[in-house]
């Protein structure tokens, strides 16, 4: 599986999740950190931990490991790492605070099929 695919697989685990406000960046040019970013939020600390559990579960299906899970014990912002998608779920709050939309503002969006 491509990133690309993993990230539209992703995505698909956060909509089914109800996540709010998903948003893809391609990362490819600007980070050697992750080829995409997948930015979405929940609206209380218990979404926040279903999302992540049901990315976790979706790609696990797939064969896929997931490399590490932080912040999952506050749930105010859980990062998702899968390699070559890095996945911020935030609380809703979190989210508008850090606005990673903004800071990594030249990062092109990408068109998420969910």
């Amino acid at each position: 599986m491509n990133s690309h695919e993993l990230l539209q697989l992703a995505a698909k685990a956060c909509d089914d999740k109800r996540a709010e406000e998903l948003v893809a960046l391609d990362m490819r040019e600007l980070s050697l950190i992750a080829d995409y970013f997948l930015i979405c939020h929940g609206t209380n600390e218990r979404q926040v931990d279903a999302i992540s559990k049901g990315i976790k579960d979706a790609v696990e299906e797939q064969g896929i490991e997931v490399k590490k899970i932080e912040g999952k014990d506050e749930a105010r912002w859980v990062l998702v790492d899968l390699d070559d998608v890095v996945v911020h779920i935030f609380h809703k709050e979190e989210r508008s605070y850090y606005n990673l939309e903004k800071l990594w503002g030249d990062a092109d969006q990408v068109a998420l099929t969910v």
